[in-house]
């Protein structure tokens, strides 16, 4: 299998290009970093590339990157892509920071890009528009078959299961944090949200009041969940995705001991992973998700 270890950045076909721009830097708090016509590719404050924006008719997330182990070459990688029965294609200069992009489409439709060997990307150093987020956190998409996802991700990338909600909602970890990757069960393939990491508590406070302040309706949270034990909060974004803020996220330092680092909220002592039960209450604290957190993108509000 190829060692996956972190996850990088994500690519969106959006309609109206300086509108997400706009968003992502003024309220994200992210960099542009390069921008033309038809593409804008921003970084995080210290300078990882985080998201990518290109101008189509759709309103979608269509690729994501992740960062493979060192000792991992794109021969041997795409090597056991092929004995895995997937095509793949290696791309040269891709992206501002990374010299080469092996890729293929996992089974929903995702386009999967692997990266080894980046760069820091130049950020202005006295920007501080925005909450400053400091990475790109998780992302989590609908599927008719979570199961099949789960089994793809861990037999092909090395993703580890972390949690399931009942058999329908999975999260998956390919490094510390509980999860970077989610897969809900539903009709589409679409993505369900995406996830940025604050700072802490008060970063998302902060996040809370800059939302307040751009009249940005906030659609479920402060809330802390149960899975992941993260701080949440989420909006959508002009693209009318949801962007989920958090902290706190759970951390699985070594993965012999197979715990997550005890935390004061846990209601498992020691935290492992589990299966939730879809009937019991799973948030630690916060009220429900409102209905228009639950609608899904590009249909019209009841």
């Amino acid at each position: 299998m190829i060692k996956v270890k972190r996850l990088g950045h994500a690519t969106f076909e959006t309609t109206d290009l300086d509108r997400q721009i706009n968003y992502y830097a003024q309220v994200v708090g992210l960099k542009l970093v390069s921008r033309d016509a038809h593409r804008a590719c921003l970084a995080s404050r210290v300078g990882q590339l985080a998201v990518v924006l290109e101008k189509t008719s759709n309103e979608r997330c269509t690729r994501i990157g992740f960062e493979i182990a060192q000792d991992f070459d794109f021969a041997t990688a795409a090597r056991k892509l092929f004995d895995a029965g997937i095509s793949c294609q290696t791309l040269t200069d891709p992206l501002p920071g990374v010299s080469r992009i092996l890729s293929f489409v996992d089974p929903k439709g995702t386009v999967i890009e692997l990266f080894t060997r980046w760069s820091f990307l130049d950020v202005p150093a006295a920007d501080n528009n925005g909450l400053g987020a400091h990475k790109l956190g998780h992302i989590a998409f609908f599927c008719p078959d979570p199961q099949a996802m789960v089994e793809f991700y861990a037999k092909v990338m090395g993703f580890k299961l972390s949690d399931w909600i009942g058999d329908y909602f999975a999260f998956m970890r390919c490094g510390v944090d509980h999860h970077a990757v989610n897969f809900l069960r539903g009709p589409s393939t679409d993505m369900q949200h995406i996830a940025f990491e604050l700072r802490d508590q008060s970063h998302v406070i902060q996040a809370c009041d800059l939302l307040g302040r751009e009249k940005i309706e906030i659609l479920w949270g402060p809330v802390r969940h149960g899975p992941g034990h993260n701080i949440a909060t989420y909006h959508r974004n002009p693209g009318d995705q949801i962007v989920e803020l958090f902290c706190d996220m759970d951390r699985i330092s070594d993965e012999e001991l197979e715990y997550y680092e005890p935390r004061p909220w846990h209601r498992d002592r020691p935290q492992k992973p589990k299966v939730w039960s879809p009937s019991q209450q799973r948030d630690i604290w916060g009220l429900p998700s409102t209905p228009e957190f639950r609608r899904p993108a590009g249909t019209k509000a009841a």
